[in-house]
């Protein structure tokens, strides 16, 4: 029982409390320190560790990496804190090729040509520290990069070659590929460096680039199932405004203009510094019957960005409003631009000056200029203006070969059917005429202000066919049934003679 009693009275006696000498409390901490400082060697800490959103120049930096487009303000932050950077840190070569890719991605959203030799410096600088032979991709890929958005897709061809080559598993050699080839007009190989970019990196690059390729071959379908992939693929507003203004452009070509306009639209409200966009809604509008509106929209674009393209569209716009003298501003910048040095910062928009000449200027000017272009660049693009400057210049033959090329491929555009059609109307082929006319008004009944009134009108003149059928196929008289000989009659067989009977034999 004293024993029982013994435990039940320690049971209840407080714990006696735990005191810690200086000393012990010193080695505490110096375990403690080892513990974390161990642990930080085994694994550092890492950007992504910040819980902080990335800022205007780091998201600016992702997006240009990954050759996607970016904020007009992340670009404008990314260059200020590169060029800070490489003033003080001048051989570092990923710094200048990441300074190039800001300039270029200037230079595309304001369709200034300045920003060009900028790049060019910098990428220079960046091979200067590590050459190419070294395997400074970064730069090799954007001097690819800047050679297409000058439109030398020669040199864009070389380049990208040369980084396929040192590493064919690099994906950011491919997209350059892409449209070099496609500049370059060649369609088989831009659509084979598109499949091998979608093995490598699936992603907003990929997509955007196989919507291209399926839109070149007239695959419509599937140009706007890879867009939409791209819109999924998007990580910022200036993605995801990049991928509506492309739907936009699908569904205009596809004669969708209520459609287009939604998606233009969109684009604007997620980023309003899309001034593509503004063209584009401009063009819709236009399609809908609202002129007025068309033209707030266009001058609002072509103040913003002064491209040929959109100057001669607004100009063909307030000509067919019959607001002739408006229209002589934007014919008056084209037609400077046309006697301006096309080669000027490395700009090349031969193919809407040569239009606007054939059209409103000189076409025999215009069949030099689109004749040096194909010379370097045999795409549809190029083939369909040459041929159309080749007929407003008298000369038919020639430009049916040229009008061939552009459609045979299959990419299916109105402005396309309706000059072929033009052309075939010239060498008095109607048939052919009828069925190029009719392709055109069924791809978009609204595909210019000025050249639709007058397809409608030439089907109107040239009519349907005569009932019957082509020339011949229906006989000018009634059918007749002919004589035909009849059949001989078989030859009669020769009778058996009678065999004897055994009863005359005997006798």
């Amino acid at each position: 029982m004293d024993r029982i009693d013994r435990i039940d009275e320690d049971a209840h006696t407080p714990a006696p409390p735990v005191t810690f000498t200086g000393r012990k409390t010193l080695v505490a901490a110096a375990v403690a320190v080892v513990l974390i400082a161990g642990a930080l060697l085994i694994r550092p800490a890492r950007t992504g560790d910040d819980a902080r959103p990335p800022g205007p120049s780091e998201r600016a930096a992702a997006a240009v990496g990954m050759g996607a487009p970016a904020a007009a303000v992340d670009v404008t932050a990314l260059v200020a804190d590169r060029e800070k950077w490489l003033a003080k840190h001048p051989d570092d070569d990923a710094s200048w090729a990441v300074l190039a890719g800001a300039y270029l991605e200037q230079a595309r959203r304001s369709a200034d040509p300045a920003w060009f030799p900028k790049a060019e410096k910098a990428l220079k600088k960046s091979l200067a520290v590590r050459p190419a032979e070294k395997g400074n991709f970064d730069a090799m890929t954007g001097m690819g990069t800047l050679a297409n958005a000058r439109r030398d897709f020669g040199t864009g061809k070389k380049w990208g070659e040369l980084v396929r080559a040192q590493s064919p598993k690099r994906w950011t050699a491919y997209p350059v590929l892409v449209d070099a080839y496609t500049g370059l007009g060649e369609y088989k190989a831009a659509q084979a460096a598109m499949e091998r970019l979608l093995e490598l990196r699936p992603g907003f690059a990929a997509y955007v680039r196989a919507s291209q390729v399926y839109r070149d071959r007239g695959w419509r379908e599937d140009a706007v199932v890879a867009m939409e992939h791209a819109a999924g693929a998007a990580k910022g507003p200036a993605e995801k405004a990049y991928t509506l203004f492309r739907l936009g452009e699908l569904s205009w070509e596809r004669g969708e203009a209520g459609e287009a306009l939604r998606l233009y639209e969109g684009a604007l409200r997620t980023d309003p510094a899309q001034s593509e966009a503004v063209a584009g809604r401009a063009r819709a509008l236009a399609a809908l019957g609202r002129g007025g509106e068309a033209v707030r929209d266009y001058r609002l674009a072509l103040g913003r960005t002064p491209v040929p393209r959109v100057a001669l569209e607004l100009g063909e716009l307030l000509e067919a409003l019959g607001r002739e003298e408006e229209a002589r501003l934007p014919y008056d910048m084209l037609g400077a631009m046309a006697v301006r040095d096309a080669g000027a910062n490395g700009v090349d928009d031969d193919v809407v000056l040569g239009l606007y000449e054939a059209d409103h200027g000189d076409p025999a000017a215009a069949v030099r200029r689109l004749s040096e272009e194909w010379s370097r660049h045999k795409s549809v693009q190029v083939a369909d203006a040459l041929g159309w400057a080749l007929h407003k210049a008298g000369e038919d033959s020639s430009a049916l070969e040229y009008a061939k090329k552009a459609t045979d491929l299959g990419l299916r555009s109105a402005d396309f059917a309706y000059h072929r059609a033009m052309i075939e109307r010239a060498l008095g082929d109607e048939a052919a005429t009828r069925r190029h006319l009719q392709e055109a008004m069924r791809t978009n009944p609204h595909f210019s202000p000025l050249r639709a009134p007058l397809a409608k009108e030439a089907l109107a003149t040239i009519g349907q066919p005569p009932a019957g059928g082509p020339e011949n196929m229906r006989p000018t008289r009634p059918w007749v049934a002919p004589e035909l000989p009849k059949a001989a009659e078989p030859a009669a067989k020769p009778k058996p003679k009678p065999k004897p009977s055994p009863s005359a034999s005997s006798l």
